[in-house]
């Protein structure tokens, strides 16, 4: 499903704009910098940068990258080099690098709205609905209506997202955008008939249920990142993360000065001491053998007899345990929203393998959210359960029970017909 089909969600937002390269804190960089070493670091960094606009500027993602990447380790603190990194590992369809590079864009230039609504794609991308909505909250000021209001649906609440775009589409001077936004956002949202009636505002019948059936592909993502990379137009791509140097909080790199000789003076011959056998035990370093580490499991996942009656594609399920600390990995709309998203989640994430789904319905500003989990940990093993499925790219907290409950889609016995 090609993006330009679908609507033109955020282009002002999300293309390489030229203001991009140098455009915090280079100037202050440079006028600080009076020594050679710290002038030849800022014209390389700026070099770079703006030959990584230009392999953005024709999708070249890898080279894109490489050069962000070397701009951004000789210059840390420019948002403008770090948001330039975070578009190429965006257009990579590595959105776990995306979203921790443009969560330190905000950081350094709070009111970049391009910035905050990238990082809530990456966040939506990575699974993480919950803070893509706080992101929103928080930058909502900064982010153009149209934009905002789709990614809000994006996110996991519709509703709010309709009455965002609503408002603006019956402003003076709603353009289409703001109206097919609209229109994707009733989608999302099951509410087909209005959808048709707010996309027949821009185009003909014909085109309108062209545009209708590409939507409902749309609103069933396989995988958390299906629909922004299908908007951006990207490839999601596996992401083992960035090199940790380019942390906003890592030691900026120095370039070597050039020294000037020193003429030193004669001096009388010196002896060189005895060795001192205290300073000679720490020569060496002794590393301790080395020792796998295993990450141990949940002690209720029971090893299943290999005896037992087996059904076609039914997972082994362990019995939920005594303790009252849970995994969060989800809210959604409604508990069935949160079926399909476990449905997603198990074939995604082996860490699930073997566990009952748990959740409760929780009141939300926009109506009920249906918190998934699953739980009857102890605190250590919920900590170990949360760790392992973060490993493998998901999303999760640890709580105490709140009224988890087994799955509502559980509830109800399967009956086999006799054969």
């Amino acid at each position: 499903m090609r993006a330009r089909l679908i609507l033109s969600f955020g282009l002002s937002a999300l293309m390489l704009g030229g203001s991009v390269v140098g455009c915090a804190g280079g100037g202050d960089r440079i006028a600080a910098a009076s020594d050679r070493s710290a002038k030849v670091q800022a014209k390389t960094a700026a070099r770079d940068a703006a030959a990584a606009g230009k392999a953005l500027a024709r999708r070249d993602a890898t080279q894109a990258i490489e050069l962000a990447e070397s701009a951004v380790a000789l210059a840390p603190r420019d948002a403008g080099y770090r948001l330039l990194l975070g578009q190429a590992y965006q257009q990579a369809g590595r959105f776990a690098s995306a979203r921790d590079t443009f969560a330190e864009v905000v950081q350094l230039a709070p009111g970049n709205g391009k910035a905050a609504l990238n990082l809530a794609l990456a966040q939506i991308a990575t699974g993480d609905w919950a803070a893509a909505q706080a992101t929103l909250a928080q930058y909502q000021a900064v982010i153009p209506i149209g934009d905002l209001g789709l990614a809000t649906a994006l996110a996991g609440n519709p509703a709010a997202a309709i009455a965002t775009l609503n408002a603006a589409a019956r402003a003076p001077g709603a353009d289409a955008k703001v109206r097919q936004n609209l229109a994707l956002s009733y989608a999302l949202a099951g509410q087909w008939n209005m959808a048709r009636v707010a996309a027949a505002a821009d185009m003909s019948v014909a085109d309108v249920d062209a545009r209708l059936e590409q939507w409902a592909a749309f609103a069933q993502p396989k995988s958390a990142s299906d629909q922004v990379a299908s908007l951006l137009g990207v490839t999601p791509a596996p992401d083992a993360g960035r090199p940790v140097a380019l942390a906003l909080n890592a030691p900026a790199p120095v370039m070597p000065a050039a020294e000037a000789p020193v003429q030193l003076a004669e001096a009388a011959p010196m002896v060189a001491p005895a060795p001192d056998a205290s300073r000679a035990a720490f020569a060496k370093i002794v590393f301790a053998p080395a020792r796998e580490v295993v990450q141990p499991l949940p002690t209720m996942m029971a090893r299943v007899d290999s005896r037992t009656v087996r059904r076609a594609t039914v997972t082994p399920i362990a019995e939920r345990g005594e303790g009252d600390w849970y995994v969060q990995i989800g809210a959604y709309s409604s508990a069935a929203a949160a079926h399909a998203g476990w449905d997603r989640a198990e074939r995604r994430f082996s860490a699930l393998t073997g566990h009952r789904p748990t959740g409760t319905t929780v009141a939300a500003a926009q109506g009920s959210l249906y918190r998934l989990s699953i739980g009857g940990f102890d605190r250590d093993q919920a900590d170990r359960m949360c760790d392992r499925f973060r490993a493998e790219g998901g999303t999760c907290f640890v709580r105490r029970e709140a009224g988890d409950r087994i799955a509502q889609w559980l509830r109800t016995p399967v009956q086999m017909a006799s054969r």
